[in-house]
């Protein structure tokens, strides 16, 4: 018996379509011949079939499936896996820290009923995520600490969840994410539940998750975080009944294989995630489970993992957070980061522990160590996965990840950091890009700031989308004249760019960056010209001097004469009263000076970010934008630089 899970054991084998069994002649030549179709395909069809010769055909991922493990569990682990996860949790320091907060939560869970099929405008989602964040966590815990009421409390929330009119389809992330869980709950419980409990289970999985995936297959071919994450829940189903349904589970498991390539070119050419790093989260974290179901079930990932891009994307949580244990939060998301099953994947997948050096092992530990109340709303679901990729970290581990980094890619950002060790660091990241990528903001030009421990330069994250959407504005069209842009927080006005004439940028505009220097002194040019009307030329050039000093300049022409430039970053440090040429701003006794090297006399001034001026913008306490203002000469040219000093 193999055991999968705990340590990656999956005999991962890459022979043609990842098959290693014996194949009739008949399916020997419909393979060959399909190979080399799809290699002729490959030389123009670009880096999307750079390392992934051939997309599997049906009959190879049918061979797969009936060389699968046939008992249950055989999700994630098999029972001969979740014995040596229940072992390791006795020796390993992580293993045990993360086992005390699992326990914890399954007996918080214990006394709290089941979630009701209770919707939120359009969507479910909320009662997804809360039925799979109890169901992995009673599951594990049970499979591990063996208490009968957490096998007993999972079972009922599973049956609660099974007996809903339907899992909301018209939102689909829904139905993918309560698959999940009933599909993890019923493979790890398989032979403590009830048969008339499993019955029940596999119906409703059957009729509400996999059939009903094939009526409503609009997220199918998507190239978000929609394809990860749906693909990720069905897989799960699928693979949990294989037994009850071969034909179902090998129609699943193919479409899934053969789709996942379209959300993973997201990654190319270096890892960066268009979405931002919240969404990378949730993108990725789904993107690996599937990835650990295809090699722990069907023993191969198909080639996914060798995708242009993919490996990668594993230092992307580290070279997006800054120093102060904060996210470069462009598009919608939060700039907060918490332990990530997919970083413990990527580590232990590509044999890479400098992954949980910077920021992974302290948050995981600081996770472990808390004791909440009750189940939070943004509670972690997925963390019981993490317990099957747990690994040493040696000391001395530091990060491989660059101090400057360039991502390319369609939404393309640069960081800058003067160290990795030091938790004083200067670190800035920028931004280039559309305001019409997903879930993208006017924020071409804009900045986050970091020294002395410190978030200096903050972007105000997304909007609530639900209290967008409950007043019938619509928040997803990328259109100028889209009420998305008249949302505070995605606006020009509340990032940390230019705004000229009081005019947005041009949604369907893309900044670019023109040139990116490495180095003792980094410098990155961004070219936001495309992004805005009512100039010629913008180009903010970013330089880490050798001093410490962060210097950003801005250099615009064919203004109009008379014209107002805005430059505006937003802050929680209190503004110093001193405002003529130097602003300093200050913060738990640290001090950052701001300096206009353009113009000794230029006056700072501060603009409203906490209390925005629509009703349906979310306040933002403790924040406001400092800034100034320039007016464009006859020449129509301006040239403004600030220079960013730590510590004075």
């Amino acid at each position: 018996m193999r055991t999968i899970g705990l340590v990656h054991a999956f005999r991962v084998r890459r022979p043609t379509f990842g098959v290693e069994r014996s194949i009739p002649p008949r399916l020997h030549f419909r393979c060959a011949a399909g190979v080399l179709v799809l290699l002729l395909l490959a030389c123009a069809a670009g880096p999307l079939f750079a390392q992934r010769a051939a997309e599997p055909t049906p009959d190879a991922v049918a061979a797969a499936l009936r060389q699968a493990p046939p008992a249950h569990p055989r999700l994630f682990a098999d029972a001969a896996g979740f014995a040596a996860l229940k072992e390791n949790a006795a020796a390993d320091t992580f293993a045990r820290a993360a086992l005390g907060r699992l326990l914890h939560d399954a007996d918080q869970m214990l006394a709290l009923p089941p979630n009701t099929r209770k919707m939120e405008g359009r969507r479910l989602l909320g009662v997804s995520r809360s039925v799979l964040h109890r169901v992995s966590t009673l599951a594990m815990a049970y499979r591990l600490g063996g208490n009968p009421a957490h096998r007993d409390r999972c079972a009922a929330e599973m049956l609660a969840a099974a007996a809903f009119t339907d899992w909301n389809p018209s939102h689909f992330l829904d139905v993918a994410e309560m698959s999940l869980a009933l599909a993890v709950g019923y493979d790890w419980l398989y032979h403590d539940l009830a048969p008339a409990t499993r019955d029940t289970l596999a119906a409703a999985l059957t009729e509400k998750g996999l059939r009903t995936s094939l009526k409503h297959t609009g997220w199918v071919k998507a190239s978000n975080n929609w394809g990860q994450v749906c693909h990720a829940g069905m897989l799960a189903a699928a693979l949990a009944l294989q037994e009850r349904d071969e034909a179902l589970a090998i129609q699943i498991a193919h479409r899934a294989i053969v789709n996942l390539p379209r959300s993973m070119r997201a990654f190319a050419p270096k890892g960066c995630y268009p979405e931002g790093p919240g969404y990378w989260s949730y993108g990725t974290d789904f993107n690996v489970l599937a990835l650990a179901l295809l090699e722990g079930v069907l023993g191969s990932d198909f080639g996914l993992t060798a995708l242009p891009g993919f490996a990668a994307t594993a230092d992307y949580p580290d070279l997006v957070t800054g120093p102060s244990g904060m996210t470069f939060n462009y598009a919608d998301g939060g700039m907060g980061r918490d332990t990530d099953c997919a970083t413990w994947w990527f580590a232990r997948r590509f044999d890479r522990p400098d992954l949980l050096a910077y920021f992974e092992k302290e948050a995981f530990l600081r996770h472990c160590a808390a004791r909440p109340a009750a189940p939070g709303r943004r509670a972690n679901r997925l963390f019981a996965f993490t317990l099957f990729w747990l690994r040493p970290v040696p000391e001395g581990t530091v990060p491989r990840a660059p101090l400057a980094w360039h991502s390319e890619g369609p939404v393309p950002i640069t960081i800058q950091r003067t160290v990795w060790d030091n938790p004083t660091a200067l670190f800035v990241g920028l931004k280039a890009g559309s305001p019409s990528a997903p879930h993208g903001h006017m924020d071409a030009g804009s900045f986050v700031l970091d020294a002395e421990g410190i978030r200096w330069a903050y972007d105000l994250g997304a909007e609530s989308y639900h209290g967008i959407e409950s007043r019938g504005m619509n928040l997803w069209s990328s259109a100028q004249t889209s009420d998305r842009w008249r949302i505070f927080r995605l606006s020009s006005h509340s990032h940390n760019t230019l705004v000229i004439d009081g005019q947005p940028q041009l949604a369907k505009g893309n900044a670019v960056v023109r040139s990116f220097r490495e180095g003792p002194e980094s410098e990155a040019v961004l070219d936001l010209t495309p992004v805005y009307t009512n100039a010629s030329k913008v180009v903010r050039t970013g330089t880490l001097l050798a001093s410490g000093a962060y210097r950003l300049t801005d250099t615009l022409e064919g203004l109009r004469p008379g014209v107002t430039v805005r430059w505006g970053m937003v802050t929680r440090a209190a503004p110093g009263p001193e405002r003529t040429g130097t602003l300093t701003l200050s913060e738990v006794g640290k001090r950052l000076r701001l300096s206009a090297l353009h113009d000794p006399a230029t006056v700072w001034k501060t603009y409203e970010t906490a209390r925005p001026p629509n009703d349906w913008d979310s306040r933002n306490p403790g924040t406001v934008m400092v800034g100034f203002e320039a007016v464009a000469p006859a020449s129509g040219a301006l040239s403004l630089s600030v220079l960013f000093t730590p510590g004075k």
